[in-house]
């Protein structure tokens, strides 16, 4: 049986590297016409495993240039198809986070209820 505090903390930092990923991904599409911009992201697998060991969680996960990206002439390098797949992406996982805290927040109240 898992310890809930710890579950429900291990979801909130899920959450919120989710979150910092959404952020980072529409900054990259808005930045499409900007000079010389470089697509960043963070490295969401090496984020929650940090997460699921119990890292504490930090205020900003670590951001990274992307690299290996196609630039254009004034040296952006966003490219849209894959900032609305990692959109996509971030947005599935985030629902994902949310469904896994009202299930545990549903088994807490269950067994609240159940121990009257």
């Amino acid at each position: 049986m898992s310890d809930s505090p710890s579950m429900l903390g291990t979801l909130e930092k899920f959450i919120h590297v989710t979150a910092e990923r959404n952020a980072l991904v529409v900054n990259n599409m808005a930045n499409i016409d900007t000079p010389g911009y470089h697509t960043q992201d963070i490295n969401f697998r090496a984020e929650l495993k940090n997460a699921l060991n119990g890292t504490e969680l930090v205020s900003a996960p670590a951001v990274q240039n992307v690299q290996g990206l196609m630039e254009r002439p004034d040296g952006n390098n966003v490219n849209l198809e894959r900032e609305g797949l990692a959109l996509s992406e971030t947005q599935l996982q985030y629902r994902l986070g949310v469904q896994l805290i009202r299930t545990e927040f549903h088994r807490i109240m269950t067994a609240i209820n159940e121990g009257k």
